[in-house]
């Protein structure tokens, strides 16, 4: 029986890659909505090739994709706007999965929908576990949502551990014989620079990553190590692990993806090509398997395997991000927060590449941070660390 596909961030490198596989299985799933928020051109051919029922599109972007589509002669797509039109979509009846591939804070609440809609959910939106991890999981137990990790760290690790490991209670220790998960890093563009180097680079450097395509915030994030930073978060959370059961292992090649040691001296990787087209196979069709265009991993051609550990001087983001993670309650969504801002201003050359941990260590030292609770407290402090992130890069360009 088809199954009918909801992908919230279409147009982004996960929504396009999600397309590629279903594309393969049109026996399997089909796609019932889909949403966009600039690229409207593009949103308007993916609507005319997969002919989905709803498209998600910011208000002021409605005109532009209404005449779009009347010039090919599309009238039957229901459209919908911002946040309310995302979320309708995630939870609609007729949608059995949803892809959450939104960047940053605004995946949350459509995400968190699906999840109480009861959907297998692929998780690709980080920032949504970092910010809420607590209550999305909760709501996943209480709804019998399915939520599986579409990075390919966190999926790496899913594929890595015992059967059944996410159903079972914990107390943060390590359970079934599991010792450690070693989350891997590519260690980004800038993993040879010195801090004097690092001074001088420019967002085009940050946003050239040496084995992945992706957006331009999660490169920058990349490059800065932060995106490890998140993703340490979203594991602890995902696979209900303390801080101190995750280590980071810079690992250039990209080839193993992560891993998990047992107490027996058994150490179990996931191993592939980069390409985000394996994860997300594996999340739609779990606990089957399906074919992918991605070729197998040649062990010829990648004959040599490098591994070290991570530069917290070099790349202070990371400790940031693990302190934050001890602190617990609202720390995360501050870091979170502070670092999205702080990104947004590197990219529009208002701030140094070293000043976005600066920026986000500052916002941490001044916003208060309390119990994460409720989705409105999340919410309201989220946009309170934008603020103070804000007024001190203002501080930094006087």
């Amino acid at each position: 029986m088809s199954q009918s596909v909801c992908i919230l961030g279409v147009t982004g490198s996960i929504g396009r890659s999600t397309l590629k596989v279903l594309e393969q299985h049109p026996e399997q799933y089909s796609v019932f909505a889909i949403s966009g928020h600039s690229r409207i051109q593009e949103l308007s051919e993916i609507c005319k090739q997969y002919q989905p029922k709803c498209v998600v599109v910011p208000s002021d972007k409605v005109d532009e994709l209404q005449q779009l589509l009347k010039a090919q002669n599309i009238s039957d797509i229901e459209i919908l706007t911002d946040e309310a039109g995302l979320i309708a979509v995630s939870e609609h009846p007729e949608v059995d999965v949803v892809m959450a591939a939104i960047v940053g804070a605004a995946g949350l609440l459509p995400t968190l929908a699906a999840v109480k809609a009861g959907k297998r959910v692929l998780l690709a939106n980080k920032e949504a576990l970092v910010m809420s991890g607590d209550i999305m999981l909760q709501a996943a137990k209480a709804h019998d949502a399915l939520l599986l990790p579409v990075d390919s760290e966190h999926n790496a690790i899913f594929q890595c551990l015992p059967q059944n490991y996410l159903q079972t209670e914990s107390n943060g220790q390590p359970k079934q014989g599991v010792k450690q998960v070693l989350l891997t890093a590519s260690g980004g563009p800038f993993l040879n620079h010195s801090l004097e180097q690092l001074k001088a680079v420019t967002p085009a450097q940050a946003c050239k990553h040496p084995n992945w395509s992706m957006g331009q915030k999660i490169s920058v994030d990349s490059a800065t190590l932060m995106n490890k930073g998140l993703e340490l978060i979203e594991a602890c959370h995902l696979f209900s692990i303390q801080e101190q059961f995750v280590t980071v292992v810079v690992h250039p090649q990209s080839i193993i993806h992560s891993m998990v040691q047992y107490v027996d001296g058994s150490t179990l990787a996931q191993m592939g090509n980069p390409d985000m087209c394996t994860p997300i196979a594996h999340a739609l069709a779990w606990p089957e398997r399906i074919e992918t265009h991605v070729p197998p991993l040649d062990l010829f051609v990648h004959s040599q395997l490098d591994f070290q550990a991570p530069d917290m001087v070099r790349f202070p983001a990371l400790k940031l991000a693990r302190q934050a993670m001890q602190a617990g309650g609202l720390a995360p969504t501050i870091l979170n927060a502070a670092n999205e801002i702080a990104v947004a201003s590197f990219l529009q050359q208002q701030i140094a590449f070293l000043e976005i941990p600066q920026v986000v260590e500052h916002t941490l030292n001044h916003v208060q941070n309390g119990s994460a609770d409720s989705i409105e407290k999340i919410l309201h402090i989220d946009q309170l660390a934008r603020q103070v992130a804000s007024k001190r890069i203002t501080e930094l360009e006087s």
